[in-house]
């Protein structure tokens, strides 16, 4: 089951020939974590949401509140019985039409769920490897720290990692400096300082990046750093670690010949799992 322009429905014809979001890439997507029938930083994630779709130009729904978009996927959550723990990714693309050049500029939205592993933000301690991507460079401009569907070098990337035996790889930008993982943000700590890419440099805007940079800024152990990282930087690294929504934070536990510790992540997810009501 799906919510489809908040209809709930079993059907699936909604995704027609013309689809833009298919032939074109035209469309934004959010991916959420839900607990206890709450969606965690809703307002980061609706404000991102709108501000991606006026960047792209795409018309924004009189009704599309922020307590819409809230009823809309608590809904299906609730109609799965998932609505304790979630994932849940609301897709939003232009209207079928048109070549490059769209006929309509209004948009239709797709929300799917699925049960969540877990409650909690879980530090997985295990190997985590990761090799740097240098086949495509991410553009630094405004639209690559959109959340759309244009993930190709995402997906090339993850395919590179799987045939090589990695975990995740790392994204670099045209001036190859560090731009993310394939995976999420990426964080470097440095004796106190914790560095990691501005978006200016090409990497996502991302929901957890923000709330890992305030939970920083409150804390007087660290300095947080929003600076460009070249590949050399992070050999001499004591850690390093990615962050999305739905994983928190996962260590990076080596990259080539050097290995990192975990201490700040594990203090860092400890602080949101506590503040989010989470354990």
């Amino acid at each position: 089951m799906i919510n489809f322009n908040g209809v709930l429905t079993d059907k699936s014809d909604f995704i027609t020939p013309s689809n833009r979001a298919l032939l074109y890439g035209d469309a934004v997507f959010e991916t959420f974590k839900v607990v206890d029938n709450k969606i965690l930083f809703l307002e980061d994630h609706y404000f991102r949401l709108m501000s991606s779709m006026r960047i792209l130009r795409m018309k924004i729904p009189m009704n599309f509140t922020l307590e819409y978009l809230e009823e809309q996927i608590i809904s299906l959550a609730l109609k799965l019985n998932i609505a304790k723990n979630a994932r849940v990714r609301m897709t939003v693309f232009r209207k079928d039409g048109g070549l490059y050049a769209p006929e309509t500029n209004e948009v239709s939205f797709i929300i799917t769920a699925k049960e969540n592993l877990s409650r909690e933000y879980l530090l997985k301690k295990e190997n985590y490897e990761v090799e740097l991507f240098k086949d495509f460079h991410v553009s630094k401009h405004l639209i690559s720290s959109l959340k759309t569907t244009n993930k190709i070098i995402q997906v090339v990337a993850s395919v590179f990692a799987k045939e090589n035996g990695f975990d995740d790889c790392i994204l670099i930008n045209d001036e190859k400096n560090v731009v993310e993982t394939i995976s999420g943000n990426i964080f470097m700590a440095l004796d106190n300082q914790i560095i990691t890419p501005p978006v200016s440099d090409g990497c996502l805007n991302g929901i957890m990046r923000k709330q890992v940079i305030n939970e920083l800024k409150s804390s007087t152990d660290f300095n947080v750093i929003e600076n460009s990282i070249s590949p050399f930087d992070l050999q001499k690294a004591d850690e390093l670690f990615l962050t999305n929504v739905i994983t928190g934070m996962q260590p990076i536990t080596k990259y080539r010949k050097k290995s990192y510790t975990t201490e700040v992540s594990e203090m860092l997810l400890r602080k949101i799992n506590l503040k989010n009501n989470l354990v």
